[in-house]
């Protein structure tokens, strides 16, 4: 297979899939196979996250990794979804405007390129709603 078909084949990270218990009624995500609350008692099922959600934390990023140095400064949060799982993203906002609370929606955008034929990956980043 392919590294572009096996990045496509990740759909929760493209979509935000994860998953819920129709038992108790949580949700999961990165998606998960048993529900830690009900056990084998859970019903788990595919869920797709409406994305939206608020800022918990975050920290402005002003020295990069190697092949990120040139979008600094850039903002790494903490998003907790509406339905809520929290997940850590790039928030395309500027560094001076995020604040605790800001409320985000998922956008797709490139995270970045890998190896030496330079594979662009893709993926969910969240800006403000």
């Amino acid at each position: 297979m392919s590294v572009a078909r096996s990045w496509r084949h990740q759909v929760q990270r493209y979509n935000l899939i994860g998953t819920s218990c129709n038992s108790c009624g949580k949700y999961f995500y990165p998606p998960r196979t048993m529900c830690p609350g009900c056990r084998r008692d859970g019903e788990i099922v595919s869920y797709k996250f409406k994305g939206t959600g608020e800022i918990v934390t975050y920290t402005v990023i002003h020295t990069a990794a190697e092949g990120f140095e040139h979008q600094t400064p850039y903002v790494l949060g903490i998003v907790k979804l509406d339905e809520g799982p929290s997940l850590t993203s790039q928030i395309i906002v500027d560094p001076t405007d995020i604040y605790m609370g800001m409320r985000v929606r998922p956008v797709f955008r490139k995270l970045g390129d890998s190896g030496e034929k330079g594979i662009i990956c893709y993926g969910t980043k969240f800006v403000p709603e």
